[in-house]
């Protein structure tokens, strides 16, 4: 627990240095944000669990990054968590691993992953689609999945190859979601998403 607990705190630290209040003052967010964290708790609640206890759950955390960013993915993360575990009859160790690997983690590598693809990857509407919605969150999860699997020990009988098949289906099923709803928000809603510019993806070349 101390690994996951230093992960969050400074997260959380970075997260309020960073004033992540000011992505609500400059788009039109408010509804989608308490939205999010009205639904999306329940959604943490509602795990699968492999043969031998080992629970697996959605995140939703990347398609915050792009719709909040970070900053303010990670504070919301923490009600969001709190509320999920608690519907979900975990402990404080439980809870605080879903937020750190499930929640945080996968948060950052997906937000690392689409940095690097806005850097070296064209400025294109698919690729941001496709690209940061679709692979970065499918890349994103299975990373924070190998590192709960690694950090966790694991029941006996049970095989890692089985841990990390699971979190692999968990994170091309979110990643399917996700990009689908990043193409529906570019379509209709592009003011939903902080991670979206108009002049960089529609830019007449």
């Amino acid at each position: 627990m101390v690994l996951e607990s230093i992960l969050i705190v400074l997260s959380v630290a970075v997260a309020l240095a960073l004033q992540p209040w000011r992505t609500l003052q400059s788009r039109p967010l408010h509804h989608p944000w308490l939205a999010t964290l009205a639904l999306l708790p329940w959604l943490w609640a509602s795990q699968r669990a492999l043969p031998g206890g080992v629970a697996l759950q959605m995140s939703g955390a990347c398609l915050m990054v792009l719709m909040f960013g970070w900053p303010l993915t990670v504070l919301s993360l923490i009600p969001v968590a709190a509320l999920g575990s608690w519907l979900a009859g975990m402990n404080l160790a439980q809870a605080l691993s879903h937020l750190a690997w499930n929640g945080i983690a996968a948060a950052s590598i997906g937000l690392a992953l689409g940095l690097a693809m806005r850097r070296w990857l064209p400025h294109h509407v698919f690729v941001f689609i496709l690209g940061r919605g679709f692979i970065a969150t499918a890349a994103a999860l299975m990373a924070a999945g190998a590192l709960s699997a690694w950090r966790q020990p694991l029941p006996p009988g049970l095989q890692l190859e089985s841990v990390l098949v699971g979190h692999w289906l968990m994170a091309w099923g979110e990643a399917f979601t996700t990009g689908m709803l990043v193409a529906i928000f570019v379509a209709f809603k592009p003011q939903w998403l902080a991670s979206w510019s108009d002049e960089r993806y529609l830019k007449d070349d």
